[in-house]
């Protein structure tokens, strides 16, 4: 994990780890059988963190808060861990913690009155707004931000100066959230994100839920 931390997927290899533990090769493939291998207990082990986490935290008797804090708490989890996001639905098809996190989702919309195929595409949603947005947080901000030249919010800035300089009836919308991006709170937006999510499925559902799983 912390070779992943430090450098993505690349830098996780037998060979580096290794190196980093001092010992062979050959005494690595006692325990794991890849590079794969090791990904994966990586993964299982970040999210069994995750499912720690949200244990204490979804009682709340209203499944749309209870997703709500699941979703949080992915979400930051990703954001720490940029090299999870990628990765950590490829095993739902063997028990472990990912298809335990997939489950647990997937529990609280049994909650709600929806029918089958209305829970897969939630559940869908979710992850989705989840994982998109946690990855876009975690890619490594630009050469220039990271030599120190620019910050953030002046890096956002020139987009927004380019946007404000566009002809306004070509380009409405982009004239009208203009102010708003120039210095956004990316946290913010996938919060916005989910709640409209989240909004969508309780209408859907009839704001009807029952109180047992």
């Amino acid at each position: 994990m912390a070779l992943l931390d430090e450098a993505g997927e690349p830098a996780l290899t037998l060979r580096a780890l290794a190196a980093r533990l001092g010992t062979g090769v050959g005494s690595i493939y006692w325990y794991v059988s890849s590079k794969d291998d090791l990904l994966e207990r990586a993964i299982d082990h970040v999210l069994g963190g995750v499912l720690t986490a949200i244990e204490g935290q979804t009682s709340s008797g209203d499944p749309i808060d209870d997703l709500r804090v699941m979703a949080v708490t992915l979400f930051d989890a990703i954001v720490d861990r940029p090299w999870l996001g990628a990765h950590f639905m490829h095993n739902i098809d063997v028990p472990g913690n990912s298809l335990r996190l997939y489950e647990e989702l997937g529990q609280q919309t049994l909650r709600l009155d929806l029918t089958p195929r209305q829970r897969f595409h939630a559940v869908s949603a979710i992850v989705s707004v989840v994982v998109g947005n946690a990855a876009d947080m975690g890619q490594e901000p630009p050469q220039e931000v990271l030599d120190g030249f620019v910050d953030r919010d002046e890096f956002l800035g020139r987009y927004a100066e380019t946007w404000r300089a566009l002809d306004a009836e070509e380009f409405p919308f982009v004239h009208d959230i203009v102010e708003e991006f120039d210095g956004h709170d990316d946290r913010e937006q996938f919060l916005a994100g989910l709640e409209l999510t989240l909004a969508g499925l309780r209408f859907q559902a009839g704001d009807g839920s029952r109180s047992t799983r």
